[in-house]
């Protein structure tokens, strides 16, 4: 069943992209959804690990969370 508090990400990718990733999540045993949270994760592992824990706020407007380029 859904968690209501979970966040939706959309997202568009080109269908040879999409093939592999669904190709790559069916090798590893995941769904392509699966898969793409697994890929999220080893992101941000992988970026605390080289600057520090990302602390998540409490509530306030997106302007003011995330950095600004």
């Amino acid at each position: 069943m859904r968690n209501k508090n979970n966040k939706h990400l959309g997202i568009e990718v080109d269908p040879e992209l999409h093939y592999k990733l669904r190709y790559i999540a069916e090798y590893e045993g995941r769904s392509a959804n699966d898969q793409i949270l697994y890929l999220i994760r080893q992101c941000i592992k992988a970026f605390e690990g080289e600057n520090g824990e990302i602390v998540m706020p409490a509530e306030k407007p997106a302007a003011e969370v995330y950095p600004q380029d």
